[in-house]
């Protein structure tokens, strides 16, 4: 009788899993949303082609204006739209320029710019901007000379440890591992 009575639980239980998990599967495609549409990543790769050597080089604002968390965070952050338009809400930018009709659109269906990442540590690597920013290490410093750069790319730093390494002893900063490692 107990033989009968396991069996029978064992078979139920595989019924309901088996329920459970084709109902889940109906359930993901069934709810799905419309595709969403890629980002147009124009020339520049990115869906706004942001010239940072006339904002940081012609003029000189400030990284951090834009990037308001690097000195605070691990990330030093993307702006948001929002903080764009508090000049191009009434500067309009180049003559028959694309760029800022883009952000206003953007801004108009409220919707955060949708950046392609550029720089990535890898995943056991943390980098603390604000611990560099209150160090007064410049950007520049791995990121190049933005305010010549037209849109933002990725340079020929190698962004190794080894490359950090040499940094920290250059800069008399933490060689331990926890400082990055984390």
């Amino acid at each position: 009788m107990k033989k009968q009575w396991f069996i029978a639980a064992i078979v139920a239980f595989a019924v309901l899993g088996s329920l459970a998990f084709v109902q889940a599967r109906d359930g993901d495609n069934g709810n799905q949303e419309e595709e969403v549409a890629e980002p147009d990543y124009g020339p520049s790769g990115q869906p706004i082609a942001f010239p940072h050597n006339t904002h940081a080089g012609d003029y000189q604002i400030d990284c951090q204006y834009c990037h308001f968390a690097a000195e605070r965070s691990s990330s030093a952050g993307v702006p948001p739209v929002a903080t764009c338009m508090g000049c191009h809400g009434s500067v309009d930018g180049p003559e028959g320029g694309q760029e800022i009709p883009r952000l206003r659109g953007y801004w108009e269906d409220g919707e955060p710019i949708p950046w392609n990442r550029i720089y990535k540590v890898p995943d056991h690597v943390q980098f603390p901007h604000m611990r560099h920013v209150n160090a007064d290490i410049q950007c520049q410093e791995c990121h190049g000379p933005v305010e010549e750069i037209g849109v933002i790319q990725e340079v020929a730093q190698p962004l190794t440890m080894g490359w950090c390494l040499d940094c920290h002893i250059q800069e008399s900063a933490t060689r331990d591992c926890t400082a990055c490692h984390y």
